[in-house]
């Protein structure tokens, strides 16, 4: 079974010879350079031989172009970080046009897709990671979003056409150029955000308008960021895969396997073992994952992205090997052995 078999058996919640597996990081020593990023995603896949990519351009990539002033530190673990947003006051929604996904940050990111999909071959699946329209507004205009679009409505919603029709087309492109489908992040599911009617109006609305754009991916997956999540109320989304801080958040994992055949995607705290812990108690924590999901519809990876890329080679070996020997007692033997022997 190749790496696209067996994702599209885990998606399908086929019998399978072993749950895929991925990490994903942050690489903002390189991310201003498609090639370069294309190239530093390859050689972490083919380093561990993971099963498929999850793509990290800089999360500030769909905001860029739209005015957002971003300081770039272009080193190791020290993200982009705005010093200035776009929208500052109610006016500033209007200045919204429609970008092209040819042109600017856009572009670089389609650029990456491109270079991935002539680097990588065809039987290692990836996906471009998209934000949802309400959570480009967010990262726009930081809180005074929720004021604008419970004050001024009409504007808020025009501006979100403009995002959901960018966004849409930005898409579009990327499956075009390769991306077996979207890794669709939302942070703005959140209890205390918005109440459930605003949530229906001004997120889930635009949601489904992309994700539909989305159809021609095979690989979709839906992102629930952060905590106090919204978890029942997007099941119905229409995409392939679940993926949300599952080692601390709601829901428990013996639930959410009750509550959904999707499949789903974690079993790795973001921010524990894998990063800083040792490979015993990632052993735990991914067997843990597996047993409480029944083996079933289920793909090993972060919560979110790495806290670091600095991780440990042996946590990621020893991940490997969870997945490979589930269920052997003497599983601890094999972690001082070369990952290349997997």
């Amino acid at each position: 079974m190749n790496k696209k078999e067996r994702v599209q058996a885990a998606l399908l919640s086929k019998n399978l010879d072993r749950p895929p597996i991925s990490l994903w990081m942050n690489y903002p020593e390189v991310d201003q350079e498609p090639l370069s990023l294309a190239k530093a995603h390859i050689a972490f896949q083919e380093k561990f031989d993971l099963d498929f990519i999850k793509l990290t351009p800089f999360d500030l990539y769909s905001v860029q172009d739209w005015g957002c002033q971003i300081q770039f530190f272009c080193q190791q673990d020290q993200n982009p970080t705005i010093y200035k947003y776009a929208i500052n006051n109610i006016s500033d929604w209007q200045k919204l046009e429609y970008l092209p996904p040819q042109i600017g940050a856009l572009g670089k990111q389609l650029l990456l897709t491109k270079y991935v999909n002539q680097l990588i071959g065809d039987n290692v699946p990836f996906v471009q990671t998209v934000y949802s329209p309400l959570t480009t507004a967010y990262k726009l205009a930081g809180e005074k979003l929720f004021d604008h679009l419970r004050h001024n409505p009409t504007i808020v919603h025009k501006a979100l056409e403009v995002i959901t029709a960018t966004t849409i087309d930005f898409i579009k492109a990327n499956i075009q150029a390769g991306a077996a489908g979207i890794f669709f992040a939302t942070a703005c599911a959140k209890h205390n955000l918005l109440s459930n009617t605003e949530y229906n109006e001004f997120a889930r609305y635009y949601d489904f308008e992309v994700l539909r754009g989305a159809r021609g991916g095979w690989f979709n997956t839906l992102h629930i960021h952060g905590h106090d999540i919204l978890f029942d109320e997007l099941l119905d989304y229409p995409v392939h895969a679940l993926n949300w801080h599952d080692s601390h958040e709601y829901p428990p994992l013996r639930r959410a396997r009750a509550m959904t055949d999707l499949c789903i995607i974690g079993g790795l705290d973001e921010a524990g073992p894998i990063v800083n812990g040792s490979p015993s108690e990632v052993i735990d924590e991914v067997s843990r994952f597996l047993t409480e999901t029944n083996l079933t519809g289920v793909m090993v990876g972060p919560g979110c992205v790495t806290t670091t890329s600095n991780i440990p080679e042996n946590n990621i070996t020893a991940t490997r090997l969870v997945v490979e020997r589930y269920g052997d007692k003497d599983l601890w033997k094999y972690l001082s052995m070369d990952s290349s022997c997997l």
